[in-house]
């Protein structure tokens, strides 16, 4: 096969280099492409442009396959845990014993915030959206850590990334402790990590939470297939404002500031308002679906920009929620509604020639429903698990020697030259 392609321009023709991944993907390397041709290619939401060279994530969204590092996250769901799984995205390869266990002595380490941030949280409106809290509150925690703004070592990054990590949960804890008035509870030492986070935000004043060990699971589950997605919005915001030099934690608060969009880490919560609707009102399944076939309704949860096939997420989602609803005595009628519109869309060839299969929104929001959380909280817990892969991606561009600061080009349609008009002379 030939290692270039030849693109024929009305003025001149150019030889492209043909990149080839190690799953055995192809591009086309237009890196020069303006500089000799003057030619710019215009793809609007970037649905055909590879912004970058990664190792962390692959995915093949024709065949609904998702792995991180080279591990199919169907193994890592069942077999690893959050924290061995943050290990792998950010340095490549599962951790020995010794390794994991000093990776979770570090997050430990860091669980707690400085006492100052206090004060900060103090002049957040309860009423604030925990996401708004989240991003502000990353940007300030650098603030009381100075020394790691400015990474210059492997291990400086090491304990940039363990404090963000650790510190991510205990921020989003004490934000929806704020909410509901409750004082805020400290991390503990001797539990895990989801353990840890689930004690900090359901802790009562008066009596502590232990953690029912299906609601850790789950909890995991849910983590793990958040934790990374190769592309999407908040990843390559992580890796532009990475690319500029920012540090760790300032390029991880824009991570969060795009993942709020309700077009991104939001649609969890659309899912449920749609079930919600369909649980309250005098509409029934069948013919919601045929509004939504008929252009009249929108159906959340179903359909995705990369998986043109079953979501492998939704899939492990699905299975986690028929073992841990029951397990944890959860009769949740939107979960029945939930099938119920699976079923038909799976049946229908509408919807499946349209390749609309349930994607991993459409059951990781009625999953943390069950285990408590609320629903502002719902994206918080999307930017927790996601925190391993956009450092990870920070990581590739910060070592990357030929990376440089991204800056995307443009075709101007606005006016050609003018000249300025007094405004006595405007009509």
């Amino acid at each position: 096969m030939s290692d270039s392609a030849e693109l024929s321009l009305p003025d001149q023709d150019i030889k492209l280099p043909v990149i080839v991944g190690t799953e055995n993907e192809h591009g086309l390397d237009i890196t020069k492409l303006r500089s000799e041709t003057g030619y710019i290619t215009l793809d609007s939401g970037y649905g055909n442009t590879g912004s970058c060279k990664s190792e962390v994530c692959f995915i093949n969204g024709e065949k609904g396959i998702l792995r991180y590092r080279g591990y199919p996250i169907e193994q890592l769901a069942e077999k690893s845990s959050f924290v061995e799984t943050a290990y792998l995205l950010i340095w490549g390869e599962l951790p020995n014993e010794q390794q994991l266990a000093d990776w979770s002595s570090l997050l430990t380490e860091h669980s707690n915030l400085h006492e100052g941030l206090r004060f900060a949280f103090n002049s957040i409106p309860p009423q604030g959206h925990p996401m708004a809290t989240l991003s502000s509150m990353i940007n300030a925690v650098s603030s009381y850590h100075p020394e790691l703004l400015n990474v210059s070592s492997d291990e400086d990054f090491r304990q940039a990334a363990a404090k963000l990590i650790s510190k991510v949960r205990t921020i989003a804890a004490f934000s929806y402790r704020q909410t509901v008035g409750y004082p805020v509870r400290y991390p503990k030492p001797t539990h895990d990590y989801c353990s840890n986070f689930l004690h900090m935000m359901f802790s009562k004043p008066y009596s502590g939470f232990e953690a029912d060990p299906d609601l850790v699971s789950a909890l995991n589950k849910i983590l793990i297939l958040h934790a990374e997605h190769e592309q999407n919005c908040s990843t390559s915001t992580v890796r532009m404002v990475g690319s500029s030099g920012a540090n760790l934690f300032a390029s991880c608060a824009a991570g969060v500031c795009a993942l709020w969009g309700p077009l991104h880490g939001g649609a969890n919560v659309a899912v449920l308002e749609m079930l919600g609707r369909l649980h309250a009102g005098d509409m029934n399944v069948k013919d919601f679906m045929e509004r939504v076939k008929n252009k009249e309704e929108r159906l959340m949860g179903f359909g995705h920009r990369v998986y043109k096939n079953f979501d492998p997420r939704a899939t492990i989602l699905k299975e986690a929620a028929d073992i841990i609803l029951p397990k944890l005595g959860v009769n949740d009628p939107l979960l029945k509604i939930a099938k119920e519109l699976e079923e038909i869309a799976l049946a229908d060839d509408y919807f499946v020639s349209r390749k609309l299969y349930p994607n991993v929104d459409f059951y990781s929001g009625i999953l943390l429903r069950a285990m408590g959380i609320p629903v502002d909280m719902f994206t918080v817990i999307f930017a927790i698990g996601r925190m391993p892969g956009w450092i990870a991606h920070w990581y590739e561009v910060f070592r990357d020697p030929s990376a440089r600061i991204n800056r995307p080009r443009q075709i101007y349609t606005g006016s050609t030259e003018r000249d300025y008009t007094p405004i006595e002379a405007r009509s």
